[in-house]
C-alpha cells in the first residue's frame, strides 16, 4: 500500500525544489520576453503555476519532466493573461501561440531560459535604481529569495526590506523603465553589482535561513553555475576569478559541515578527508589566476582567507595571524559589522580573549548585529571560555531566539546545556 504522508512529503520537496531552481529561470524568461513592467505580472503566474502544479499532481502524479511541464503551463497562463490585456501590448500572440505548438521549439526556450537567468540578471542591473534595491529586485524576482532571506543578507529588518521592494516596483512601474539586454563592454560596468547578488546567493545556500536545513546545495549549486558561466565570458577579470574560487573553496567543506543526523561539525572538529580536494584545487586554481590583474577585490581577500582554512594540513596548524591580516585588510576594503565580529574571533584565536570580548561588546557594533544569532554565539562562547556562565548562558539564550533553523537551535541548547 502507498504511504500518502511519504508521497505528500516527495511532493511538497519537489514543488519546493522546482520553486528555487525554476522559478528565477521562468519570471526572468517572461519578463525579459513581454518588458520588464511585466515583472510583477510574471511573478503571480509563476507562483500560481507552482500551485497549480501542488494541486494537480496531487491527483493526477508527478509527471515525467516537471520542468517542463510547469514551463508550459506558466507561458500558456501568460499568453492567456496578455490576451486579456492586449490592447495595452505591443505583444504578437498568435506569433507566441505559433512558438508554443511543438515540443522541439518548447526544449529550444527550455535551453534559452538557462541562459536567460544570467542576461536579466545583466538587464536588472540597467534599471537605474540605487545599489541596494537592485540587488534586492534581483534576489527576490530572479533567484527567488522570501523577506525573510533578503532581511538576513543585508542585516536588516524584513518591513525594510518589504519597503525596499515596494518602492523599487513602484518606480520601475510608474517611470515605464525597461531592461536593456546589455552586451559586449557594456557588461562589465555592471560586473560588480552582478556579483555582489551571486555572493549572497552562494551565502544563503551555504547558511541557510530555511529552519529545515542549514545547508541549501541547490542553492549554492545554482550561484556557482551562474558564476562559472560569468567566469566563461569575464576570465580576465580577477574578481570574477576570485569570486567563483571562494565558492569552489567552500563548496569543498560541505560534506563535513553536518554530522550523519544533520547536527552541526565545529570547524575545527570537521573530518579533512571528507573534504573535496578537487574542488580545492580548482578553487586555488581560480584564485591563482585572480592575482593576474591589478585591481583588489573583496573576493580576492575572502578567497584568500577560505585558502588559508582549506591549505592547513590541521586545525592547529591554521595560520591565524596571516588571517588576521586578511581580515584588517578586508575590513580596510570594505568595512562592515561581519567582519568586526570575525576579527574578534580571530583575535580569540590568538588569544586575545579580553580583546575579543570588548571588541565585542561595543555599543555600536552590538547595535549592529543585534538581531545576528551568531553574534550573541560568539559572545556565549567567549564567557564561557573565561569562566562567566551567567553571561554565558544569557548570550547562548538569545543566539537560540535569533534562528529558525533546528540544527543551530540545536547546537546551542546542548552548549547551554554543558555549562
Amino acid at each position: 500500500m502507498i504511504d500518502k504522508t511519504d508521497n505528500k512529503k516527495q511532493l511538497d520537496a519537489l514543488v519546493d525544489n522546482l520553486f528555487r531552481n525554476q522559478y528565477g529561470k521562468m519570471v526572468s524568461y517572461l519578463t525579459n520576453k513581454f518588458g520588464y513592467h511585466f515583472i510583477e505580472d510574471a511573478e503571480d503566474i509563476v507562483q500560481e503555476t507552482l500551485f497549480t502544479a501542488f494541486q494537480n499532481w496531487s491527483f493526477n502524479g508527478i509527471p515525467k519532466n516537471p520542468e517542463a511541464w510547469i514551463f508550459v503551463v506558466a507561458k500558456n497562463k501568460a499568453i492567456n493573461f496578455l490576451k486579456k490585456e492586449s490592447k495595452k501590448s505591443n505583444i504578437d500572440i498568435d506569433l507566441l501561440i505559433k512558438e508554443t505548438s511543438t515540443p522541439e521549439v518548447n526544449f529550444k526556450l527550455e535551453q534559452e531560459i538557462e541562459d536567460g537567468l544570467l542576461r536579466m540578471i545583466f538587464a536588472c542591473c540597467s534599471l537605474n535604481l540605487d545599489h541596494q534595491s537592485t540587488i534586492t529586485i534581483i534576489l527576490s524576482t530572479l533567484c527567488g529569495f522570501s523577506r525573510k532571506e533578503l532581511s538576513k543578507a543585508f542585516l536588516c529588518k524584513e518591513e525594510t526590506v518589504k519597503k525596499r521592494l515596494y518602492r523599487a516596483k513602484k518606480k520601475i512601474k510608474e517611470k515605464k523603465i525597461q531592461t536593456v539586454i546589455l552586451k559586449g563592454t557594456n557588461l562589465e560596468p555592471r560586473l560588480d553589482l552582478v556579483c555582489n547578488s551571486l555572493y549572497l546567493m552562494f551565502n544563503e545556500g551555504y547558511n541557510s535561513s530555511t529552519s529545515e536545513e542549514l545547508i541549501r546545495k541547490d542553492i549554492c549549486l545554482e550561484a556557482i553555475r551562474l558564476t562559472k558561466l560569468l567566469q566563461n565570458h569575464f576570465s580576465h577579470i580577477g574578481k570574477v576569478n576570485a569570486l567563483l574560487s571562494l565558492m569552489y573553496l567552500h563548496a569543498a567543506r560541505f560534506e563535513s559541515r553536518l554530522d550523519d543526523n544533520g547536527a552541526i561539525i565545529l570547524f575545527k572538529n570537521q573530518d579533512r578527508s571528507k573534504w573535496s580536494f578537487d574542488l580545492i584545487i580548482e578553487g586555488i586554481g581560480f584564485l591563482n589566476s585572480s592575482m593576474k590583474g591589478e585591481d583588489l577585490s573583496s573576493y580576492h581577500i575572502e578567497a584568500g582567507i577560505a585558502a588559508e582554512h582549506c591549505l592547513a594540513d590541521t586545525y592547529d596548524k591554521t595560520n591565524w595571524e596571516k588571517i588576521n591580516k586578511l581580515y584588517s585588510l578586508l575590513y580596510n576594503l570594505k568595512p562592515s559589522p561581519i567582519i568586526e565580529l570575525n576579527l574578534a574571533i580571530v583575535d580569540f584565536k590568538l588569544g586575545k580573549v579580553l580583546t575579543a570580548l570588548e571588541k565585542l561588546e561595543d555599543p555600536i557594533l552590538k547595535s549592529k548585529l543585534n538581531n545576528y544569532y551568531l553574534y550573541y554565539a560568539t559572545l556565549g562562547h567567549l564567557y564561557l571560555f573565561i569562566g562567566n556562565k551567567e553571561k554565558s548562558n544569557f548570550n547562548f539564550l538569545l543566539a537560540k531566539n535569533l534562528t529558525d533553523s533546528v540544527q543551530e537551535k540545536e547546537f546551542i541548547e546542548k552548549k547551554i546545556i554543558a555549562i
